[in-house]
């Protein structure tokens, strides 16, 4: 079940907030919870939901086993075993085939590729575990004496197939003391229909330029071959404004959600386009993965002792490998590390004294390559764009398709590049601060939220898969 679709807005919605809200006990609503969450999983794909329960199950007893034996041999090992088994499944399941590949392509063997599907979610929920245990061997959070309590924490269905990675520590104490206020309702309602209007109306248009322009990885990427110049360059940014609309749009209706049932999940985007470094706009572009990785892995002791680059690199392998068994994954995650490397030995202070012109045009440049280099999955097609970037490929600078194809959605590309920037939010902090205005501006947003919602449930009429990118991760 996905978010971006009729039968959950106007059904499985309305039915879990009418089971939820009948009662004000916390235990009941939890088990509410449980259930529609587990329900929304197993709707397209009722045999994962074994591994889901699974891991929640082990993960709990090592939290219990912590618990118990703090700063202990004991402790240490369930902490061990739980990592083993947490890396292990998420491995079997979504790298296995691209390690046997590359075995085989490197020993020229021929082992059979094993043909797994990969289970919804597995790399959000997977995290979410190795960080409660983590946390609970470093102290910074009780262990969970219910397992209901924890299932409800790994599997609660705003943030379980594709994030944000809640942790532990954001919604312990909601998970047992909540309360959804008039202005929790309004917000979360608001976020929901705001994150449904970017995928909806934005991210699923943006897609279908994309793929006019540079193809898919279905037909093998063949445009890119023939595409100028310009139409590279004009591909690679809609590339990048598609997965910000279509992740950000995920996230806000999970934090919305969220909100309605009365926690507070924190923010995963911050307009990161606004960035003037690299390292920067990592502090705003899926925050919660990044966050995982800084708090996770950064300090890991390599060859026993804590290694600044090493680390650093190590966290950018591991960055481009969770997207997905694929070498462009890697590169692309290598390729960020090398411009952060960069950014730390060049030193934050000088980075700030880079002229604000030229720190946006040095940052958009890297970022939008980054898009492309995340959408070419194919090798081949992926040094196709390079050279297409350049010229190298003996096009032209322009041509007609990139030309129509601009001119035709010229306002959606307008209107794209002015929902990246906080310029919305300045106007309605502005209207705020005017004296008899605040009525003013709740009712524009009331009018505003109703049409997106219209909109966004026409458009969805005829749809009848619309799956968010993240669902693949």
């Amino acid at each position: 079940m996905v978010f971006a679709d009729l039968f959950f807005l106007y059904f499985f919605l309305p039915v879990c907030l009418i089971c939820y809200f009948i009662t004000r006990r916390t235990v009941v609503r939890n088990a509410v919870l449980i259930v529609f969450s587990l329900i929304f999983y197993a709707w397209g794909e009722p045999v994962w939901i074994s591994i889901l329960l699974l891991s929640s199950l082990v993960n709990y007893i090592v939290g219990r086993v912590i618990g118990k034996y703090p700063e202990s041999g004991r402790a240490k090992a369930a902490l061990i075993g739980s990592l083993i088994f947490d890396l292990g499944v998420l491995f079997g399941f979504k790298y296995t085939a691209f390690f046997v590949e590359n075995l085989n392509g490197l020993f020229k063997l021929d082992i059979p590729v094993p043909n797994i599907v990969l289970p919804i979610g597995i790399s959000f929920y997977t995290f979410q575990t190795i960080s409660y245990v983590v946390d609970c061997y470093w102290g910074k959070v009780k262990a969970q004496k219910s397992y209901a309590k924890f299932l409800m924490y790994v599997s609660m269905f705003p943030q379980l197939v594709a994030g944000p990675i809640v942790r532990y520590s954001v919604i312990e104490n909601e998970i047992d003391n909540r309360r959804t206020t008039v202005k929790d309702l309004s917000e979360g309602f608001s976020r929901i229909i705001i994150g449904l209007g970017k995928k909806v109306i934005i991210a699923n248009n943006l897609s279908t330029v994309v793929t006019a322009l540079l193809g898919s990885a279905e037909n093998g990427y063949e445009n890119i071959s023939g595409l100028s110049v310009a139409g590279t360059w004009y591909g690679a940014v809609l590339v990048g404004l598609w997965y910000y609309f279509d992740f950000s749009g995920y996230s806000d209706i999970a934090i919305g959600l969220g909100r309605i049932f009365g926690f507070h999940f924190d923010e995963n985007f911050k307009y990161p386009f606004i960035c003037k470094s690299i390292s920067e706009f990592w502090q705003r572009w899926h925050i919660s993965l990044s966050t995982f990785f800084r708090d996770y892995v950064l300090y890991l002791p390599l060859f026993g002792k804590r290694r600044k680059y090493g680390g650093l690199f190590l966290v950018w392998f591991c960055t481009g490998l969770w997207h997905g068994a694929s070498w462009n994954f890697i590169f692309w995650g290598l390729y960020y590390g090398m411009f952060i490397f960069m950014e730390m030995k060049i030193g934050k202070k000088r980075m700030k004294k880079m002229p604000a012109a030229l720190a946006h045009v040095y940052t958009k440049l890297v970022i939008f390559v980054g898009f492309g280099i995340f959408y070419f999955e194919n090798l081949g097609a992926l040094g196709k764009f390079f050279k297409a970037l350049v010229g190298a490929n003996g096009n032209s600078l322009t041509d007609p398709v990139t030309a129509n194809l601009f001119m035709n959605n010229i306002w959606l590309f307008i209107a794209a590049v002015i929902l990246i920037l906080p310029i919305v939010p300045k106007i309605k902090e502005t209207a705020v601060k005017s004296k008899g205005s605040a009525y003013a501006v709740q009712t524009a947003g009331i009018v505003c939220n109703a049409a997106i919602l219209l909109l966004s449930s026409v458009l969805l009429v005829n749809t009848t898969n619309n799956p968010f990118l993240y669902f693949r991760f």
